[in-house]
C-alpha cells in the first residue's frame, strides 16, 4: 500500500459527504472508488459527480467490497455507532463523522472493535488537522502566550427547522450540543485537557433538543466560556488568551485561515494559513499516512482524545436533560 492509491468508499450523501468527496479529488494518492445510498439513484449521481466506479443501494454491499480499503460515515449521528462497528467487522478502516456517537459508551464499543479488528479508527475532526490550528497548538506548547488561562469560543448559526430538518430531529440526534457544541469544546480539551468541573444550561425545544447551549469548563487555573446555538448567529472568532498574551483565531474558528498573535495588547503578527480545499484534505492525509504505517489510532486525534472528548459530552448532555431514547 506504501506507493498504491487508497481506496475509500463514502457512505450517508448529505452536505458534508459532498464537501469532503470535492476535497479527496485535491489529495494525491487518494480515489473514490465507491459510493453507498439508500436511494440508488443518489448513489448513482454521487458517484458520477465524483468520479467513483461504484455506486450501491446499501450500506453492506460498500463494505463487503474487496476494493475499499477506508469508509467514510457520514450518516446522521444516531447511526455512527453501528455502521462504524459494521464496516470494522468486515476489515474496512473508518473515519467517522463527529460526532463519534450519541452516548460515551457506544464510543467505547467502536474503539473495542477496532482494536479487535486491528483497524485504523478516527472520529473526524477535521479541524485538529488544519495549518492554522497545528501551528497555534505548536507555538502554545512553545510558551508564546505564557500559560492558557482563558478561552472563548462558539459555533452559532441560524437554522431553519424547514431546512436543516435533520438539525432539529431528535431521532437523528439533532440540536446544538452534538451537531455543533462539540468544536468549542474540543477547543477547550485540547489545549486544556480535561476539566475538573462543568457548568452547562441549555434552551430546549419543544420536541426536548437544545436549540443553545452555553459551557463554563473550569480548571485549576483556566476557564473556559463556551457557547453553540442553532437558533442564532456570532461571530465565530476563538480567543485563547494566556499569561503573556492572546491568540484570535480567525472567523470562523474551526476553519481558520489563519490567526492574529498579540503579546502585551499589541497586535505582534498576523499569519495567514489558508486549508488545502475546504479542509476536510487534511484529515484525509492524515488517514493515509496513519494507514500506511500501519497504525489503528491517529497520534493527533487518538482513541483516547476522542473517548474523552465524548466523556464531556454526556456529562453536559445530563447536566441539560437531553435524551434521544
Amino acid at each position: 500500500m506504501k506507493n498504491q492509491k487508497i481506496k475509500w468508499g463514502i457512505i450517508g450523501l448529505g452536505n458534508i459527504a459532498n464537501q469532503f468527496a470535492t476535497d479527496l479529488l485535491l489529495v494525491e494518492d487518494a480515489v473514490l472508488t465507491a459510493a453507498a445510498s439508500r436511494d440508488i439513484a443518489k448513489a448513482e449521481e454521487f458517484a458520477q459527480q465524483y468520479n467513483a466506479a461504484k455506486a450501491y443501494n446499501s450500506y453492506e454491499s460498500l463494505f463487503a467490497d474487496a476494493e475499499v480499503d477506508i469508509v467514510y460515515i457520514a450518516t446522521p449521528h444516531d447511526s455512527h455507532a453501528e455502521l462504524s462497528i459494521k464496516a470494522l467487522e468486515n476489515g474496512k478502516h473508518v473515519l467517522c463523522e463527529k460526532p463519534i456517537a450519541l452516548s460515551h459508551k457506544d464510543a467505547e464499543r467502536m474503539f473495542e472493535a477496532s482494536r479487535k479488528h486491528n483497524t485504523f479508527f478516527m472520529e473526524a475532526f477535521w479541524t485538529r488537522f488544519i495549518p492554522s490550528v497545528q501551528d497555534v497548538l505548536e507555538k502554545i506548547n512553545n510558551g508564546i502566550i505564557g500559560n492558557v488561562n482563558y478561552i472563548k469560543a462558539d459555533f452559532a448559526f441560524h437554522g431553519s427547522e424547514t431546512e436543516n430538518k435533520r438539525l432539529f430531529d431528535k431521532e437523528l440526534g439533532g440540536g446544538a450540543l452534538f451537531d455543533i457544541g462539540v468544536y468549542p469544546l474540543f477547543l477547550s480539551y485540547v489545549l486544556l485537557g480535561n476539566p475538573k468541573e462543568i457548568i452547562a444550561k441549555a434552551i430546549k425545544h419543544k420536541n426536548d433538543i437544545d436549540l443553545q447551549t452555553s459551557m463554563i469548563l473550569q480548571y485549576e487555573s483556566a476557564q473556559s466560556v463556551l457557547h453553540a446555538s442553532i437558533v442564532s448567529e456570532s461571530d465565530m472568532k476563538a480567543v485563547i488568551g494566556g499569561t503573556k498574551g492572546r491568540i484570535e483565531l480567525n472567523a470562523p474558528w474551526f476553519v481558520a485561515d489563519g490567526y492574529s498573535l498579540f503579546i502585551n495588547e499589541e497586535k505582534e503578527a498576523v499569519i495567514s494559513l489558508p486549508t488545502l480545499g475546504k479542509g476536510y484534505s487534511h484529515e484525509i492525509i492524515e488517514c493515509q499516512n496513519c494507514i500506511r504505517n500501519n497504525q489503528i489510532e491517529s497520534k493527533l486525534w487518538s482513541h483516547q482524545n476522542s473517548l474523552d472528548l465524548s466523556k464531556i459530552v454526556e456529562e453536559i448532555k445530563t447536566q441539560i436533560g437531553l435524551s434521544f431514547v
